[in-house]
């Protein structure tokens, strides 16, 4: 699949506070928490046009598939775990999660489970709120997968040329935090 990068859509937000509501609706209390997280939630950042949700859960059981399900979401039971960054603990545990894509016909979307209080979730929530409090990093990252999207060989190669330029935007958002700069959510 060829990646395309759009210029930042003020839809975006709309869009997925649309779909965290019907995702409320159908997990009712297993969902502790959806925030909208990837590109599609920096404002100004250019991004493929697929909003990416993250799903925070206490546990993962059966319910969550049937919830997904009932909404007419596919699991990508290939997708069990999130990559995990270079010198970052490397416990299972820390980096599992379910991933679901939208029903045929409707808006693109990743909808993303993890368990609260994981090194996934984290990661997730402070890679997005460091690229909203750095526009100069974040229009770098723009940079970069425009360039990544012009330049593959081979398109589905993306995610795993990404990934390492993520975590080096990860590690500074960690340092970030560390000096206090996050308001962990």
């Amino acid at each position: 699949m060829a990646w395309v990068i759009v210029p930042y859509r003020d839809t975006w937000p709309g869009e997925f506070a649309a779909l965290s509501r019907r995702l409320q609706d159908a997990l009712g209390a297993r969902a502790r928490r959806i925030d909208h997280i990837g590109s599609t939630s920096v404002p100004g950042l250019a991004a493929k046009d697929i909003i990416d949700v993250q799903v925070s859960v206490g546990e993962f059981d059966g319910g969550i598939h049937d919830a997904f399900a009932s909404l007419g979401f596919q699991a990508r039971e290939e997708i069990t775990c999130d990559h995990v960054p270079a010198g970052a603990p490397d416990a299972a545990d820390e980096w599992r999660k379910l991933l679901f894509y939208e029903p045929a016909g409707e808006r693109r979307a990743n909808v993303h489970v993890r368990q609260a209080g994981r090194l996934n979730e984290r990661y997730a929530l402070l890679f997005r709120d460091y690229l909203r409090a750095h526009p100069r990093a974040a229009d770098a990252y723009a940079e970069l997968k425009r360039r990544l999207t012009a330049s593959l060989a081979k398109p589905d190669d993306y995610p795993d040329v990404k990934d390492p330029a993520v975590d080096l935007i990860y590690l500074a958002a960690e340092q970030w935090a560390s000096k206090g700069g996050w308001p962990s959510p």
